[in-house]
């Protein structure tokens, strides 16, 4: 039974067994998620933070699970570390204002944290290629979609930071 739910669990309740581009399908799947959590039920992000981290931690038992007799470490499948990963720059957005933000332009910071997410996560710059080739474990196949998602955060933040100067 808790092979099931982990399975489950890992491919975002079997939407990674998507046979194309499952990554960014559970991506964009992701942020329809938080776009409704934050947006449409207005849910406190103090919530979806504890809920976050009990994700990422059992992450790592559920991934080791379903990979334990498998040959590849990495299967496509398990999207979950996507989730985790788009989830970090998203979460940040939300807690960085302290004014009402718009649908729109909700909307499309959701759409530039995804094009950037899936950029860094499919280049996998270093430190994201770091965790993709030296961990063939759950750490592995989490920690490359979490440095991927501080990516997006960290280009975001260089460019309010040309914008300032530049405006």
């Amino acid at each position: 039974m808790i092979k099931i739910f982990n399975s489950l669990f890992v491919t975002m309740l079997g939407l990674g067994k998507i046979k194309y581009i499952p990554g960014t399908i559970g991506s964009f799947v992701t942020i329809i998620i938080l776009y409704y959590l934050f947006h449409i039920i207005n849910l406190s992000p103090n919530i979806f933070l504890f809920f976050l981290i009990l994700i990422f931690i059992y992450s790592f038992y559920a991934v080791s699970s379903h990979i334990e007799n498998n040959e590849n470490k990495d299967p496509g499948e398990i999207i979950i570390d996507e989730f985790i990963g788009q989830s970090i720059p998203i979460y940040l957005y939300e807690i960085s204002h302290g004014t009402e933000k718009t649908q729109n332009e909700a909307i499309i910071f959701y759409g530039i944290c995804f094009i950037l997410f899936r950029y860094f996560d499919i280049m996998k710059p270093f430190p994201v290629s770091f965790f993709d080739k030296n961990f063939k474990n759950s750490f592995g196949v989490i920690m490359d979609d979490v440095c991927a998602g501080f990516y997006v955060v960290l280009s975001l933040i260089c460019f309010m930071i040309l914008k300032s100067y530049i405006l």
